[in-house]
């Protein structure tokens, strides 16, 4: 379960990076960061019980 976390939270964060380097793909940058930010939360929860 933790690997399956490890690759989104990875991925999201390229995402992001993308997005924020290309010009104009500024939205990317915003979509991978909340994906990155949700999918942290989950593992955070998944964690908790």
């Amino acid at each position: 379960m933790w690997a399956v976390i490890g690759v989104l939270l990875l991925v999201w964060l390229v995402v992001t990076v993308l997005g924020a380097l290309l010009k104009g793909l500024f939205w990317l940058a915003v979509i991978g960061g909340v994906l990155f930010i949700g999918t942290a939360a989950y593992g955070a929860i998944k964690n908790r019980t």
